[in-house]
């Protein structure tokens, strides 16, 4: 894969949060359809993490300007979120390892 983007979005989360796993949900389903759209990791514990992955910047000034998504990072401002950072990172380089293809489990 040639060099794409990775938007990296840590945050604290307020005490109340209704709504949020819904809204996550949706901006979820919303950004897969985007265009330039790669893929989102996500992970939760004191912090959350979520990495989503971009093909270049265009389509993430798009995702960024989807006005049901600038209603949910108004919502996010208000309610859902003590603090939050945005990171975007250009990614030139991936390797991965899997446990399986090492040691393939007998069938």
């Amino acid at each position: 894969m040639d060099t794409y983007y990775a938007v990296i979005f840590t945050s604290k989360r307020a005490p109340e949060d209704k709504g949020y796993a819904d809204m996550a949900d949706r901006m979820l389903e919303l950004a897969a359809q985007q265009p330039g759209f790669l893929g989102v990791e996500s992970a939760r514990q004191e912090i959350g993490i979520t990495v989503s992955y971009w093909e270049n910047l265009e389509s993430i000034a798009n995702w960024k300007r989807h006005t049901e998504h600038r209603l949910a990072q108004a919502r996010g401002r208000e309610t859902w979120y003590d603090s939050y950072t945005v990171r975007i990172a250009k990614v030139e380089k991936e390797y991965s390892f899997f446990q399986d293809a090492v040691n393939p489990q007998p069938k």
